[in-house]
């Protein structure tokens, strides 16, 4: 329970800080700025009499194929005891803002046959493919190299460290038709976010006199370049990237989120609930008043089961008050979770609630 305590003092704390201008970089990205997959499917051989064996054909045929290509003309009755080669797929991730001939990425590699083990393989040079054609002859990249088990206790499954040499540029394309797109995160997407951004947007470049920034949408901001920067576009890219925000036209929805795995509960926004009174079985609210001339040995007690939120008088709360009366309480993480759960369900939580 102290530790809970000790999270919503630092949840305080840090709400009483100095608050610091969000930036436009902050809760967007560029559109185009995204991840992209590289696969493929290869063989992970030198293993210890762990792999496919040789009465799986499914690898069995690539080696076989393999061999054909180094004038080795192997029958796949011949290869009846190979133990160790194993069938995997290849997954490689390329960054958000690209990848250029010769980066190295991280490949993952997973058994899709029968071995019982991948510890001690080595990756056998192959391509990798991606959603798009490529001038290289359809694929992108090449992956090799020895593998390391992520996790031990999962053995058909591990990594090649940097495995994954690029062989031709991926670019991002951020510009389109002199105008760029910025994309607000999931979390901060709203209308009037979106709004707010193109208002500051528009306010900073007023010398422009137009309009150059229009929300679409609550996620999307689309932005046109000024015409005399339309022909080096980062100068202009980077400051309306760095242009602050104020609090006051951002929209904090009112939202709490729980996860009941780990019993966490985050609180965000102006989040109210409807004047209730909360019952709790088997803990009380205890309270000391002493008297005039108080004595440790003569205090006054009051006991109560339950509490009543409506601190504003006005017919309203703050999710807060109750906070502070589950503390009160001294409610278990777990049970704080199914109270507020039930006050969603009941109408009296005015917030989105967020299971997970």
């Amino acid at each position: 329970m102290r530790k809970i305590h000790r999270i919503f003092l630092a949840a305080l704390l840090l709400a009483a800080a100095p608050a610091h201008a969000v930036r436009i970089a902050d809760i967007t990205r560029l559109g185009g700025q995204r991840t992209n997959i590289l696969t493929g499917l290869g063989l992970v051989t030198g293993l210890k009499g762990t792999g496919d064996g040789g009465e799986y054909q499914p690898a069995i045929r690539p080696l076989v194929s393999l061999l054909e290509k180094f004038a080795d003309q192997a029958q796949a009755k011949e290869l009846a005891d190979v133990q160790n080669v194993a069938l995997v797929s290849l997954v490689a991730t390329i960054p958000k803002d690209g990848a250029r001939s010769g980066d190295k990425l991280d490949v993952y590699v997973t058994s899709i046959g029968k071995a019982a083990s991948l510890k001690g393989g080595r990756l056998f040079p192959i391509p990798m493919q991606g959603p798009l054609p490529s001038k290289t002859g359809g694929f992108y990249a090449m992956a090799e190299g020895p593998l390391t088990l992520e996790d031990p206790s999962t053995p058909t499954g591990g990594v090649v460290k940097g495995g994954c040499v690029m062989e031709s540029n991926w670019p991002m394309t951020y510009v389109r038709d002199s105008r760029v797109t910025l994309i607000l995160d999931d979390p901060s997407a709203s209308w009037t976010t979106a709004s707010a951004i193109a208002q500051v947007i528009n306010d900073s470049e007023a010398a422009a006199r137009e309009t150059l920034a229009v929300a679409v949408d609550p996620k999307s901001i689309i932005v046109t370049i000024p015409v005399n920067e339309r022909e080096r576009p980062d100068a202009f890219i980077s400051r309306i990237q760095r242009l602050p925000l104020p609090e006051r036209l951002l929209n904090s929805e009112a939202r709490v989120q729980i996860n009941e795995k780990t019993h966490t509960m985050i609180i965000t926004g102006d989040v109210e609930i409807s004047p209730v009174v909360i019952s709790h079985q088997g803990l009380t609210i205890t309270t000391v008043n002493p008297v005039v001339l108080p004595t440790p040995r003569n205090p006054r007690v009051t006991n109560s089961d339950s509490v009543a939120i409506d601190t504003t008088n006005s017919g309203g709360a703050k999710l807060q008050d109750l906070v502070n009366a589950l503390d009160m309480l001294k409610v278990p993480a777990e049970e704080r979770i199914t109270i507020i759960k039930e006050l969603h369900k009941t109408g009296k939580l005015h917030a989105k609630l967020i299971t997970e």
